[in-house]
């Protein structure tokens, strides 16, 4: 075992006592915990109040309870799937049946023998009789009898550590060992005195004592504050110092606002822009002015006005003698841009071009020199433009549209396109909530779009169950004969490919016997077809020769059709909120009203309904991922997960938005005064900095 003081967080986990060699080997395979820092850093998810015992006469239905008593008798019932074990419990004032429905020969065997137990618990009510489903069970000995405090805690475990007695419960055992071992020069405080003294928080040690083994309610609730306060401000930290440094690179000088965006801006624009547009204009001018690199994230809404914008930007690119890129995701979209920024510029003398993995041979060597040579000005195309091949003369800006949809290493490509790092927009049309915009993308600029430009129509939204589908066809008819489009979208999962595309070709002769091929037209399109089939049933619904795109989610981003009125979503409860948000932005681009219907089965789960409700209540895309964030939490979104970010152990950037700003305000408070951290009162958080999993760099990648 290590000698060194200094080195007991890392002494290996097997050296505590009551751990050994065996559950050592359990605790590190199921819940990653191999030192004793890792099982300081391991805390309770509840409290149990053992001083506070309920009798049965006291339950109250849908409350949680903590009882002692006796196991009168045990049994299983059923078989197969249905088997359950059903303990019968009594105190001295009453009985009610204990059930479980798994884990069921490990809880045999507390049973066993058992006497006196302590069950913790939902009671439920029914037929006037309380039972407890799935109850913690614990076998009473003298040290549970003795062991009344209240706030007991209670930590995660798994059936693997129940089976060596290491449950919930006992882990509390292994805490009270290990507590008393460490010292401050175990663990020495890593904030600022001065922070401390500000926001008045608790030592670190003290918090990491009073976590584990709370004195009273205040000094839980301070030593959670501490904690978490401690993880958000070291992600900030980090976030912040690369910021900082970032903002010292060099990068290309737009010197003015010259004659094409001038002469584009006073009489090619095609609508008056937004007072957000403008914003957001006038802080890319700023960025772009500075010497150094801009790196910019453009949050906008469907339908907000993004791609004029990103117009704009490149044509101050190629005012100060520059190229610019626009990088997009799929071909449909870069296609669709391609095509809107040709139309606005047909005034201009300015060369674009589009690439992709199907411009042919030739147009792409020819594509290929003129980039080089400096006589393109803009290219705009999918992953295509990644290939070392793809040379330019001057890049001096480059966009990336819907940017989570590119692998950091795809991205971080696009800096070796120049000598000089170009200007970066990414832009996303998925909004990012405020507290996560601070985590994952805190070391870039942002920039928000929220008013959407006049004449978009709201969407009516609605939910319709598969009972009433022949009324949906019916309306979508009435629809169709007004002169309007519309889109039936069928969800595509990659792990059950062959059945989603099952049900689309049956919800294409399901269409069809609605509306019949010698009257109406309708268009499939799926990743399946070959891309000259895909692309010429796009076409056809774009050019208004089909009345109903029956699609898959290919057609999330990328099309816009304004005479398209109706957008059908199947087995909605399948999609995420903001790609439902991005296929109802499909529609409401024309003059007529349109309506989003979100189509379900009969049953839907409890998230699957909160999302649906979600839609039908709100169409702002920041209050939809908002919403998102609380469903599904922030690993999940946008590809965070893999990033690094965000695997705070208390933290939650959903609740804890005040702790957030805080972290946020001091770290920038102190990388204001000392940004190396040189000073003295700073060596300890430089060095835990070094040592900790900071923030991924975004920057880098973005």
């Amino acid at each position: 075992m290590p000698s060194a003081r200094k080195e007991k967080l890392q002494s290996p986990i097997e050296y505590l006592k009551g751990v050994g060699p065996m559950r050592a080997q359990l605790l590190k395979s199921e819940l990653g915990i191999s030192s004793f820092g890792d099982l300081l850093e391991f805390y309770p998810f509840r409290y149990e109040d053992k001083s506070n015992l309920k009798k049965v006469k006291e339950l109250v239905d849908g409350e949680n309870v903590l009882l002692s008593g006796t196991i009168t008798d045990y049994e299983e019932i059923g078989v197969g799937r249905k088997k359950r074990l059903v303990a019968y419990f009594q105190d001295e004032t009453g009985t009610l049946e204990l059930v479980w429905f798994r884990s069921i020969t490990w809880i045999k065997k507390i049973l066993i023998n058992a006497q006196e137990v302590q069950v913790y618990g939902k009671a439920s009510l029914f037929n006037r009789r309380f039972s407890i489903t799935h109850p913690e069970l614990e076998k009473i000995g003298e040290e549970t009898k003795t062991n009344s405090v209240p706030h007991f805690p209670v930590y995660p475990s798994t059936e693997k550590l129940k089976a060596k007695n290491l449950s919930g419960k006992n882990f509390a055992k292994l805490s009270a060992t290990l507590l008393p071992q460490i010292t401050p020069f175990d663990l020495p405080e890593n904030l600022p005195d001065a922070i401390i003294k500000e926001l008045n928080l608790l030592p670190r040690i003290t918090a990491l004592q009073q976590i584990h083994f709370p004195e009273n309610e205040k000094m839980l609730h301070d030593a959670i504050e501490r904690i978490k306060f401690e993880e958000l401000f070291v992600d900030q930290m980090n976030i912040c110092k690369l910021k900082l440094n970032k903002s010292k690179v060099p990068g290309h000088y737009f010197e003015k606002v010259g004659e094409c965006f001038n002469d584009f801006y006073k009489n090619d624009l095609p609508f008056d822009l937004t007072d957000d547009q403008k914003q957001v204009l006038k802080e890319i001018r700023q960025d772009t002015k500075t010497g150094y690199q801009m790196n910019r994230l453009l949050q906008g809404d469907v339908g907000s006005g993004k791609t004029i914008v990103a117009l704009l930007a490149t044509l101050l690119a190629i005012d100060n003698n520059y190229q610019a890129c626009l990088l997009a995701p799929t071909e449909i979209l870069a296609q669709q841009h391609y095509a809107s920024i040709k139309k606005m510029l047909y005034a201009q003398d300015i060369k674009v071009a589009l690439l992709t993995g199907s411009t042919k041979t030739a147009e792409r060597n020819l594509l290929l020199d003129e980039l080089q040579k400096g006589e393109l000005d803009i290219l705009i195309g999918t992953h295509a433009i990644l290939e070392p091949r793809v040379i330019f003369n001057n890049l001096g800006l480059c966009i990336i549209d819907e940017q989570h949809r590119f692998g950091v290493a795809q991205r971080a490509k696009m800096w070796k396109k120049s000598k000089t790092p170009p200007h970066i927009l990414v832009m996303t049309a998925t909004p990012i909530p405020r507290t996560l915009a601070m985590t994952t993308y805190g070391d870039l600029e942002v920039s928000i779009i929220k008013k959407l430009p006049p004449g978009r129509k709201p969407i009516r939204t609605v939910h319709r169950m598969d009972h009433k589908r022949s009324e949906v066809m019916h309306f979508i008819k009435s629809e169709v004969e007004k002169g309007h489009q519309v889109y039936i979208v069928y969800p595509l999962i990659e792990e059950s490919e062959k059945l989603d595309y099952e049900n689309l070709e049956q919800g294409y002769e399901l269409v069809s016997t609605y509306f019949p091929g010698h009257t109406y037209n309708v268009a499939m399109v799926h990743g399946r077809q070959n891309l000259a089939q895909r692309e010429h049933n796009m076409q056809g619904f774009v050019k208004g020769e089909a009345q109903i795109l029956v699609a898959t989610t290919v057609i999330e981003v990328g099309v816009d059709v304004p005479n398209a009125s109706v957008m059908i979503i199947e087995s909605a409860e399948r999609f995420g909120l903001s790609q439902l948000h991005q296929l109802r932005g499909r529609v409401g681009r024309g003059a007529a009203a349109s309506y989003c219907i979100l189509m379900t089965g009969q049953k839907v789960s409890k998230v699957g309904k909160e999302r649906i409700q979600t839609m039908v209540n709100h169409s702002s895309g920041f209050e939809i991922s908002q919403k998102d964030l609380e469903l599904r939490g922030p690993g999940d979104m946008h590809g965070t997960k893999q990033s690094g970010v965000l695997q705070y152990k208390l933290a939650n950037i959903v609740e804890d938005v005040h702790l957030m700003s805080l972290a946020r305000e001091s770290a920038l408070k102190i990388l204001a005064l000392d940004p190396q951290l040189e000073q003295a009162e700073h060596t300890m958080l430089k060095k835990f900095l070094s040592i900790s999993k900071g923030s991924t760099n975004w920057l880098e990648i973005s």
